[in-house]
């Protein structure tokens, strides 16, 4: 087939899907926008709602086993959450195999795609590949199942490795791609574009966009309640050195050998995973792109992503647990940074795919302009404008920080209570057995906290103190305050 014809094909393509309203032109942005509204509010069942009327599908994509795994544990509902997390899980995992099988195949042709990265199908942010590995470690280890927890922990390490690979072989092509069409990849030079969201200090801080301090030491933990310290130091090791100058973190290595030894039968040690926030939304933004076709210069609209955070956050500096005091929290994990981290990495092969779809739909317009008249072209500019539109898929239910406090207490019932934007929210939870990992989440005024499972006699004499009168404080109130500041 002759190329302006295929360009001209691709055009029309682009034109019929942009008036057909096809989903691949959907804006995901939007969608979530009201979803993560309703979870703000409190109200994780209406998103849970909207999510669902959004992917009415059988074939669902990765994002929608994402989003809903994450809502489902907010609801408290592990069980559920779990299986929707491990969909979206499978999923990744066959596109792994299929790297691993053709790795060329993988990294794409850049010539074919001539509408918009929408057209692409979504494989998840390297960050969101490794943090759905991470959170279903959590959601095993809250239902005391640490062997699975385990499991998922060694997916996260393999996991990275094979991104590193990828990337390394992604940064290869692109490079090779643009220099072969003389094509400029350096977001500093679209003329327009807000490049400090994407140099600011802490995105160039970060080692890449896929490994976080959360996840090496939420490793650390579940090492450590499986009686293994030796694996536990090097997770702890890993999540120093991506989050430097954290006493949380250097206090954890330093203690791995003796802490177990320290903790009395009556006693657990917890780690209160904190979410904070939503993650940021991903936007449009038009800029003019200038390419070369025919020996001449033009330009054309292209459409970039631009993420935007969460404006509405509080990080709390420490949580209130009754009849304890303050357990101190830390931020060690941005969500927001490493998706700014990945959207960095990604510029340079967003804009050759850019450029090359530009160049194509230049030369179909012209060509419908010279073989049917200005009234043609017109439309064909029309519908080249209107297919253009940058990718806004991201996993938007995730937190837009993620901060860890940990603290060996007395088992038992305890009233939590943490900032949020419209002031103090509380809830109730009963803490039992030798270790447990506690995952909660602000976001807007709602407090969503889930229990994890506690041995029986715990939960039983929990039950019991509940339905009793009221008591005064206990009196070794000001011992345990001391245990945990130590």
């Amino acid at each position: 087939m002759n190329p302006s014809r295929i360009t001209l094909l691709s055009l029309t393509l682009a034109a019929g899907l942009s008036l057909s309203g096809c989903s691949t032109f959907r804006s995901y942005n939007n969608e979530m926008s009201a979803a993560t509204a309703s979870v703000g509010s409190g109200r994780v069942d209406l998103a849970l709602m909207r999510l669902e009327e959004n992917n009415k599908g059988d074939d669902k994509e990765l994002l929608y086993f994402m989003e809903k795994g994450q809502l489902l544990q907010l609801k408290n509902d592990l069980p559920e959450s779990t299986t929707a997390w491990l969909g979206g899980d499978e999923k990744i995992r066959i596109w792994e195999n299929e790297y691993k099988t053709d790795p060329d195949k993988m990294l794409g042709d850049f010539a074919s795609y001539l509408l918009n990265d929408n057209s692409r199908r979504y494989e998840g942010q390297d960050y969101e590949k490794v943090m759905l590995s991470t959170l279903l470690a959590v959601n095993h280890a809250a239902q005391g199942r640490l062997d699975d927890a385990r499991v998922e922990i060694k997916k996260t390490h393999e996991r990275e490795a094979l991104i590193a690979e990828m990337r390394s072989k992604q940064i290869e092509k692109v490079e090779a791609e643009a220099q072969s069409r003389d094509v400029k990849t350096q977001y500093k030079d679209l003329k327009g574009y807000p490049v400090e969201t994407l140099d600011d200090p802490e995105v160039t801080g970060l080692k890449n966009s896929y490994q976080s301090a959360v996840s090496h030491y939420l490793a650390g933990f579940v090492y450590e309640a499986l009686g293994e310290p030796s694996l536990a130091a090097p997770g702890y090791r890993k999540a120093i050195e991506l989050r430097p100058n954290v006493k949380i973190l250097e206090d954890a290595l330093a203690q791995v050998d003796n802490r177990r030894k320290s903790i009395k039968p009556n006693e657990t040690d917890v780690l209160f995973l904190v979410g904070v926030g939503n993650a940021p939304a991903k936007q449009s933004m038009n800029i003019p792109l200038p390419f070369r076709w025919n020996g001449q210069w033009n330009a054309t609209s292209i459409s970039f992503p631009l993420i935007r955070p969460d404006s509405a956050l509080v990080l709390p500096g420490s949580l209130q647990l009754s009849g304890v005091g303050n357990v101190p929290l830390s931020s060690i994990t941005s969500i927001d940074a490493m998706s700014r981290r990945a959207l960095k990495d990604d510029m340079p092969g967003i804009i050759l795919r850019s450029t090359i779809r530009a160049v194509a739909k230049g030369a179909a317009t012209k060509e419908i302009n010279d073989r049917a008249g200005a009234v043609a072209g017109l439309i064909a500019t029309i519908a080249s404008v209107a297919s253009e539109r940058a990718d806004e898929r991201m996993w938007r239910s995730l937190p837009s920080q993620l901060a860890i406090g940990r603290a060996i207490l007395p088992q038992g019932k305890y009233t939590l209570t943490i900032a949020t934007p419209t002031g103090p929210q509380s809830s109730e939870l009963v803490i039992g057995g030798k270790h447990a990992i506690i995952p909660l989440r602000t976001s807007g005024g709602a407090l969503f906290l889930t229990q994890p499972n506690v041995p029986a006699p715990v939960a039983m004499a929990a039950a019991e103190a509940a339905e009793a009168p009221a008591a005064a404080p206990a009196a070794n109130t000001g011992k345990n305050t001391k245990k945990k500041k130590k």
